[in-house]
């Protein structure tokens, strides 16, 4: 990796369409393109708005195996319904069933993916006028049909049935980015504005969004840096401050904000240096396996 490639933003579409092709999976997938973006202004002050979440964690349960921090990739862990929970109390969500960073983050803290208590504060500031009674959970799904019709229409209407001014999206893995991408397209489209926080620019931006605020860190970290409240409180004023400013669609705001002083851990996603024949059969091999976990459940749902 050059200089010039440590500072710019992961090509997430090209890296795994390499990584996939390397593993021979066939046709590499097509992800969402749109040229053109709704958009729908927020009509009064965030300090006088219902704000809901979106997340595409999972609510944790122990009959689906290893989930904590560092765990592996877990296919049986997947969700296949758009789920809401109260805001009020203290979820345990995981992200394990999807492919975040695993090799630079652990998902130890779930406030640095699904920012809670950042918005509580922000609430209790007067920075927000209130969230609502429940925040929402999106399915990663790479069936783009699915995301709209069922997902974005499953959500809209929790919007619709809590009072929804805005949301803020907040995916996690290549995939998750493409399924909030779609449904803040369809809810924009229904009236209601919304801001993606997340790390895949690309995939992102190919998608073509109303408002994006482009954190540079490792997949699962969309809210902030774990366990720097200060790095998450951060994040969440830009989305803010995106949602109240934003006057056009296609809109995107740069957190500052640098993961670490070397952007070396930019080469390792979905890197195949160094993979021989034997170990790119068995990554296939594991992948399949928990990919065939995951249809399983799809089917139950």
């Amino acid at each position: 990796m050059v200089d010039s490639e440590r500072n710019a933003p992961i090509d997430y579409m090209q890296r795994t369409r390499v990584y996939y092709q390397a593993l021979e999976f066939g046709d590499p997938y097509r992800w969402a393109q749109h040229d053109e973006i709704p958009f729908t202004p927020l009509v009064k002050p965030v300090s006088e708005a219902t704000i809901a979440l979106v997340t595409t964690a999972v609510r944790f349960d122990p009959q689906f195996g290893e989930q904590g921090p560092g765990a592996n990739y877990n296919g049986a862990a997947k969700f296949f319904e758009v789920y809401a929970e109260s805001t009020a109390g203290e979820p345990d969500l995981r992200i394990s069933h999807i492919a975040i960073d695993r090799a630079h983050t652990t998902a130890a803290d779930q406030s640095s993916y699904f920012p809670l208590a950042a918005v509580r504060d922000a609430v209790a500031d007067g920075r927000i006028g209130r969230m609502a009674p429940r925040f929402y959970g999106l399915p990663t799904d790479r069936d783009q049909q699915c995301t709209v019709d069922q997902y974005g229409n499953d959500i809209l209407q929790l919007c619709r049935d809590d009072a929804v001014d805005a949301v803020l999206l907040f995916p996690n893995c290549p995939v998750c980015h493409q399924s909030v991408s779609l449904v803040a397209r369809h809810l924009e489209a229904n009236g209601v504005p919304t801001v993606i926080s997340g790390c895949a620019k690309d995939i992102v931006e190919h998608c073509g969004v109303p408002r994006f605020v482009f954190n540079d860190f490792p997949l699962g970290n969309s809210a902030g840096k774990p366990f720097e409240p200060e790095s998450q409180a951060q994040v969440l004023a830009l989305c803010l401050d995106i949602l109240a400013s934003a006057q056009t669609p296609g809109t995107t705001r740069i957190n500052p904000q640098h993961w670490a002083r070397s952007d070396a851990w930019k080469a390792d996603f979905c890197s195949i240096e160094g993979l021989d024949a034997a170990e790119r059969a068995r990554l296939k091999l594991e992948f399949q396996r928990q990919q065939e976990l995951g249809y399983a459940k799809k089917k139950t749902a």
